[in-house]
């Protein structure tokens, strides 16, 4: 680069501590001083002669908008003065602790039978696990993950927020995925799809699944909050859907009496939702060869997990239930007998007052044809019932479910080929917020709200300049570099594209 430098040399002023760093991490210095009079980042305090006031704009927020980032703010006070409240009421009123005891512990146990039945008090439990969700993620990320990032080297607020994200999401995987397999490996289930469905319907099941499925349940009901109120992604109604079929899912099943399988089924989509944050995070690090290394896990277990016993699943539901799992209706207790009482046919509109009034169209005035289905997701004494149509209530979900798990594949070993071969593959999940959000440091915005713009007078090189972070207090744009093809495969560029396509963010600058 020419220097154009003034005859007089201006005095030299303090950088900020990006550009500092950047400075400093070059040994060998290769431009001129840069002219006063040429454009340079914003930053505060310098009182020049010649500085001029830079503003950062803000976008308009709507009350609502304003509401939802108030609430991502005070994640963990709220958090926390609910616990408090919860906690001081239990305490000091010991008439309420009838009431208050069921949001942290679990309801309906049976002496008799040492296991648990299911009823509306698990929904003040679910209640709690959501606000501890929402706490524990607030403060693990804020207090111990965004700390650890900056120890890392990064210093940019968006990729410390992902990286703190993705980790979050190993933690909490590696507490589920094991967690399941113990029940799994512990169950009459193991390696035999057909006991899946042999003691059906039994009401009552053993303390430490009903915890497994009702905590999945709220961490999924947690994360359909997280992400609407958090600062939404490109594929925001994809994840939406994904996760309202997994909730659905989760509490069909824990209604209908069908945990064993939600055990199965969860667990097998643990494993891969654990390697891919895990491979994010160690992207974000720099580590890319044992990222590699995660990300062909993460690959392998999506395609055995999801694709194949997933399918042998499904294929169980449609083929094995009507042989095993007995046609009818059933309600009362199945303490000492795997059934209830089977109901008749004719008995099934004395068994469902409700039903015939919360959903009146679903019946008509002869018998209700179709609300059993909606029974036992209203009624925890009413009867459940086994026919074809609740056998394609169920396997549409999941092949619904499987749909959107082919089509995620299949992105990704789209661009997989098209790295292979050389062709460009564009990221549709990176970039998801505004541009400007990207060049943002930790230090704070305060550097960026009515700073002004002082003669930087610093030798550095050109590389260490943050252009980024240039263009965008500027306003100028940089010629965007074009390429006609990607390196061979293994080169650093192709893990980021094939990363960044299936959802890792752009790489750190």
């Amino acid at each position: 680069m020419a220097a154009v430098a003034s005859s007089a040399r201006p005095t030299a002023v303090p950088l900020p501590p990006h550009l500092k760093r950047a400075a400093h991490a070059n040994s060998k210095p290769t431009a001129s001083p840069i002219n006063s009079n040429s454009p340079t980042p914003s930053f505060k305090a310098q009182t020049s002669s010649n500085a001029l006031p830079l503003r950062r704009k803000r976008k308009q927020e709507t009350p609502m908008k304003q509401f939802t980032r108030w609430l991502v703010n005070n994640q963990t006070g709220l958090s926390a003065n609910l616990f408090a409240l919860l906690i001081l009421t239990h305490t000091l009123f010991p008439r309420a602790r009838e009431h208050t005891s069921k949001f942290f512990t679990l309801s309906y146990f049976n002496p008799a039978t040492g296991h648990y039945n299911l009823g509306p008090d698990d929904v003040p439990f679910v209640l709690f696990l959501i606000v501890l969700f929402t706490g524990l993620r607030a403060s693990t990320m804020d207090y111990i993950l965004s700390p650890f990032a900056r120890s890392q080297g990064l210093y940019k607020k968006k990729p410390i927020t992902r990286f703190a994200e993705q980790a979050w999401l190993v933690i909490v995987y590696t507490v589920f995925f094991p967690l399941g397999v113990y029940l799994y490996f512990n169950s009459p289930y193991l390696w035999n799809m057909k006991n899946l469905w042999t003691h059906w319907p039994s009401r009552e099941m053993p303390g430490l699944l009903k915890a497994y499925i009702l905590v999945q349940l709220a961490f999924w009901l947690q994360q359909i909050i997280v992400i609407n109120i958090e600062e939404r992604r490109k594929d925001h109604w994809q994840m939406l859907t994904h996760h309202f079929i997994t909730v659905s899912l989760i509490a069909a099943s824990y209604r209908y009496r069908h945990t064993p399988v939600a055990n199965v089924i969860l667990m097998l989509m643990d494993i891969s939702d654990f390697f891919l944050p895990l491979a994010k995070c160690q992207k974000y690090l720099g580590y890319t060869s044992i990222c590699d290394v995660t990300f062909g896990a993460f690959m392998l277990s999506w395609f055995v997990c999801r694709h194949v016993f997933f399918s042998m699943i499904c294929y169980s539901v449609w083929a094995q239930t009507p042989n095993i799992m007995p046609v009818g209706c059933f309600k009362g207790s199945s303490s000492g007998s795997p059934l209830g009482v089977p109901v008749g046919p004719n008995e099934i509109s004395s068994l469902t007052p409700t039903i015939s009034k919360l959903v009146p169209f679903l019946s008509d005035a002869t018998s209700n044809k179709l609300a059993f289905l909606v029974e036992p997701l209203v009624d925890s004494e009413g009867a459940v019932c086994y026919n074809p149509a609740v056998k394609w209530g169920f396997l549409s979900m999941l092949l619904f479910l499987e749909l959107i798990i082919i089509v995620w594949f299949f992105m990704i070993v789209q661009v997989a080929i098209r790295v292979v071969r050389g062709n460009g593959a564009d990221d549709t999940r990176s970039d998801d917020e505004d541009e400007e959000e990207e060049g943002e440091d930790v230090e704070g915005d305060e550097a960026f709200d009515g700073g002004v713009a002082a003669p930087l007078e610093e030798e550095v090189g050109v590389e260490a300049l943050d252009l980024k972070g240039w263009e965008r207090r500027t306003g100028v744009k940089r010629a965007a570099s074009t390429t006609t093809s990607v390196s061979l495969p293994g080169h650093h560029s192709d893990r980021k594209e094939l990363l960044n396509r299936i959802g890792c963010e752009k790489q750190i600058d």
